[in-house]
């Protein structure tokens, strides 16, 4: 059995340490790319070859007919990433070679920040910690318990059901929007079924988890902005395309809500954004996901992968063909 990882040397370096490497040799002989930088198709067919199982991350280019060539006995491409997009290709599913990422890996440290954005605004920190250091001492009228409060879920993928999953130790209200989730899955989840304008208008905390398609560009436009409740949160730690910003910024300075924006349509926004100068947006670098150590979830999510193919275990992170139109 040979196990290849593709990736170049730095980006191993920051998601594989010896503990993971040492797990994957139990299993087979381990290949890895001593190169820096990207590999390039040449580089992915020299290292892949002769195969069983190879593992990609950020920075590998397709497995195109070429590079598969070289390994005739591939049977599973494990993504030590997000998206399979970049490294998909028809003749990879045309040979049978099963394709797994890391995405709940990810969505684990999404959910987590969410939360954090979640408890922190609630409790009006934000201004407090401002005003405090400007030598005030607020007084916490603005403040909200994690409690009694309705909290709009959108998006039912491995970082929003983590979401959901965290938010059951707390005595909230949950809705769900996910048209792709029946009311029976949300229950059983935690939650409840809503459409999104009632979620809209319901929820006090409103966490996007979507991943960025066409059907969800600007889906929360001027229109739907405007359904959600005063002093609501408004928290996204998905893509910025999901959210028509320049009707975002329109509602931000009524002053109706607040936003916690991890991601931004580009990244980053220009220096004169309306977003850098508003007091009621918090805006982080994109660093919901998996970011210096957290980068170890996907190695974990990638050698858990491998040693369940290996004892012909249903594998965690596994996508089909059939599945990427709805993928991010």
């Amino acid at each position: 059995m040979k196990i290849a990882l593709l990736q170049g040397k730095e980006q191993r370096e920051k998601v594989f340490k010896k503990q993971h490497l040492d797990r994957l040799r139990k299993l087979g002989d381990v290949v890895v790319n001593e190169t820096a930088g990207d590999p390039s198709e040449a580089q992915l067919e020299a290292i892949i070859r002769d195969a069983d199982i190879a593992i990609t991350s950020w920075g590998c280019g397709p497995l195109t007919a070429r590079v598969l060539d070289a390994a005739p006995n591939l049977r599973l491409v494990l993504h030590a990433a997000g998206t399979v997009k970049p490294i998909v290709t028809p003749e990879l599913w045309e040979r049978g070679i099963r394709v797994s990422n890391a995405t709940a890996a990810l969505g684990k440290g999404v959910a987590e920040t969410a939360l954090g954005f979640t408890i922190v605004s609630l409790k009006d920190m934000w201004r407090l910690v401002r005003e405090t250091r400007d030598g005030g001492w607020g007084d916490g009228a603005n403040v909200r318990e994690v409690y009694n409060v309705t909290v709009g879920v959108v998006g039912a993928g491995k970082a929003g059901s983590h979401y959901i999953k965290l938010l059951r130790q707390f005595d909230v209200d949950i809705a769900l929007y996910d048209p792709f989730v029946s009311e029976a899955r949300a229950k059983e989840m935690g939650a409840r079924k809503a459409e999104l304008g009632e979620l809209l208008a319901q929820s006090d905390v409103i966490s996007i988890h979507l991943p960025s398609l066409p059907e969800t560009f600007h889906m929360f436009n001027r229109e739907r902005l405007a359904l959600m409740k005063d002093d609501c949160v408004i928290i996204n730690t998905a893509r910025g395309s999901v959210i028509d910003e320049e009707a975002l910024a329109e509602e931000l300075r009524k002053g109706r809500f607040f936003a916690c924006l991890d991601v931004t349509e580009p990244e980053p926004p220009r220096a004169d954004h309306p977003f850098r100068g508003l007091p009621n947006v918090v805006l982080t670098p994109h660093i919901a996901g998996a970011v210096n150590n957290g980068l170890q979830r996907l190695a974990q999510a990638v050698v858990l992968d491998a040693e369940a193919f290996m004892d012909g275990e249903p594998l965690e992170g596994e996508v089909r063909a059939d599945q990427l139109h709805l993928l991010a």
